[in-house]
């Protein structure tokens, strides 16, 4: 069975299945999806939980030992099973597809895993747990979808704002759920129940500069030189401050080094992304950057952010702007050579 994520809490006001299993790779809407679901079985009387964060070390004997025991204190329990790699290998699979067979008595199961491609969809392990449980895949919100999205949202917390407001509002988050989140509960504790003007929606979300920041370093670690200069513009032209710039910029890069120290001596990806504290939705950058560069390249890219930084605060010569902008172009020279 299989519920939408927007159809979630409407399913859940119905009945809680022993088994759920919510995927894809929209890091706001997987947390929300999962928090209903763990909201819904403590009011059921699911006092105990227990977590299992799952990958390339991870013992199973450990899940089938605990899955086959009883709770110490004869409380019912949630079983919390993250798996962010979506791959749980040859062992997993079959320890899967054994606790499906036979789901723990007094448990709700829920199984958290990024986005499955088809290859992933068609295992044994994946078929598994949609033939046991409910299944709530998550996807993105489309662009054009967003603005109403917004709107519902608002209308949640007794809010409601004109459509160009709404559209203002979408281009100024540029997709980016999280923020949209936190701008929407930003407006719920400056502002009333009601409707809300664009003046208000303005002020409020003039503070986006920090967002931006990470859509520079989004564009810096793929190499996109067009949409970097772009972000990098608009920043200029918003008068952001130059040093949470290139603090921000030399954080990303020292993470991509410790990243690509890593990988060098063998470390698990997933082990070093949980070092740096990656969000899941940056992951896929991160590495494809850190496998691009040598250590050499980062290294260069660091001392090249340290050059901007005293530039910045007046102690060295040159132009941080500009400097700014070929610090960008050293990761896109990689990526066009790759």
């Amino acid at each position: 069975m299989r519920v939408a994520s927007d159809q979630l809490r409407q399913h859940l006001h119905k009945q809680l299945a022993p088994l759920y299993t919510v995927f894809g790779d929209e890091l706001l809407l997987t947390i929300e999806a999962s928090d209903l679901i763990r909201a819904k079985a403590r009011q059921s009387g699911y006092v105990e939980r227990e977590i299992f964060a799952i990958d390339h070390h991870f013992n199973w004997a450990e899940l089938q030992q605990r899955s086959s025991n009883l709770s110490l204190f004869g409380e019912r329990r949630i079983m919390d099973l993250r798996i962010p790699s979506g791959k749980p290998g040859n062992r997993g699979g079959a320890v899967i597809e054994e606790y499906c067979s036979t789901l723990p008595p007094d448990t709700v199961t829920l199984v958290m895993l990024p986005k499955i491609d088809r290859q992933g969809s068609a295992a044994k392990w994946f078929r598994a747990l949609e033939g046991a449980g409910v299944m709530v895949p998550v996807f993105p919100v489309e662009r054009a979808r967003l603005p109403a999205w917004l709107g519902q949202r608002l209308d949640r917390q007794g809010q409601n704002a004109s459509p160009d407001t709404l559209h203002f509002l979408a281009e100024k988050v540029e997709g980016n759920l999280l923020a949209a989140h936190q701008e929407l509960q930003k407006l719920a504790l400056l502002y009333p129940a009601g409707t809300l003007s664009f003046g208000q929606v303005k002020d409020a979300v003039l503070d986006v500069a920090r967002y931006d920041v990470f859509k520079l370093s989004d564009a810096m670690m793929i190499g996109d030189t067009a949409r970097y200069n772009r972000v990098l513009e608009e920043l200029h032209g918003e008068g952001t401050a130059l040093p949470f710039i290139v603090f921000t910029l030399a954080g990303f890069i020292r993470s991509l080094i410790t990243i690509r120290k890593g990988l060098d001596s063998g470390r698990p990806l997933a082990q070093l992304m949980n070092q740096i504290r990656a969000r899941i939705d940056q992951q896929k950058a991160m590495e494809s950057a850190a496998r691009r560069l040598d250590l050499k390249q980062l290294v260069a890219a660091l001392l090249h952010a340290a050059k901007i930084d005293r530039i910045s605060k007046g102690a060295a010569q040159g132009d941080a702007w500009d400097e700014l902008l070929q610090l960008g172009l050293r990761f896109a020279a990689v990526a066009r050579r790759q």
